[in-house]
């Protein structure tokens, strides 16, 4: 299986940090927010990865190279300007292939084993794994009933920004801006998104307060 990390946004609200470094870049614990995300996938066994970046990418192909340092292999499509989360998957397709890929939000943090994933079963075209709603997203995204994910319902849950998705749901699409949310919501509506609960800490790092609460708990952990 191949992983695409998505790491091309702009990270407005952790400004000052970004205006010199990529969001996914900033550190926590010493080291970029991204290269947790790359050592977790290949101690899973999911070395093939694909980076896309935008905003300063440039410094992530140049800590990253190959990946062959950090047991990867990586390959990078720029975005210029960025594509958003469905652009870019659908620009980078080509370096996916024709079987199910993981994709992570380099942008957010957590511990979860990714020789966990899911498999897709028969007619499904993604499985999304959700978390228990933050602070800042009490309303939720999605619902979730017998492990079939919808925009509606009770007790919706917040998008981790994680998830095993099929190629077929990309067929026949033009590399355009668009958000994943607005290529899934057909498929949704035919009830071929699976979801699930994702276990253990799961972070958003998308302000200085909460780049803040990753930095203090890793340190912990560690001094623990």
């Amino acid at each position: 299986m191949k992983a695409m990390i998505l790491a091309a946004g702009r990270g407005e609200r952790l400004r000052p940090l970004t205006d010199t470094t990529p969001k996914p870049m900033v550190l926590v614990a010493g080291k970029p927010l991204l290269q947790y995300h790359v050592e977790a996938l290949t101690r899973a066994g999911i070395t093939e990865l694909v980076i896309n970046h935008a905003h300063l990418g440039q410094q992530i192909v140049d800590y990253f190279k190959d990946g062959r340092e950090f047991g990867a292999s990586i390959r990078y499509c720029s975005e210029s300007p960025a594509l958003e989360t469905g652009g870019a998957i659908i620009n980078a397709l080509p370096l996916l292939g024709d079987e199910p890929f993981v994709v992570v939000n380099g942008d957010v943090f957590c511990d979860y084993d990714f020789g966990c994933l899911p498999s897709l079963e028969d007619g499904q075209l993604a499985h999304l794994l959700l978390v228990a709603n933050p602070s800042h997203n009490l309303n939720g995204d999605l619902a979730c009933e017998k492990g079939i994910a919808s925009t509606s319902g009770p007790s919706k849950q917040t998008y981790s920004g994680m998830g095993v998705f099929s190629p077929v749901l990309f067929n026949d699409r033009q590399v355009e801006r668009i958000r994943l949310p607005d290529i899934w919501k057909t498929a949704m509506n035919e009830h071929r998104i699976a979801a699930s609960t994702l276990q253990g800490y799961w972070c958003d790092v998308g302000t200085l307060e909460r780049l803040q609460e990753v930095r203090k708990r890793v340190v912990d952990e560690h001094l623990g």
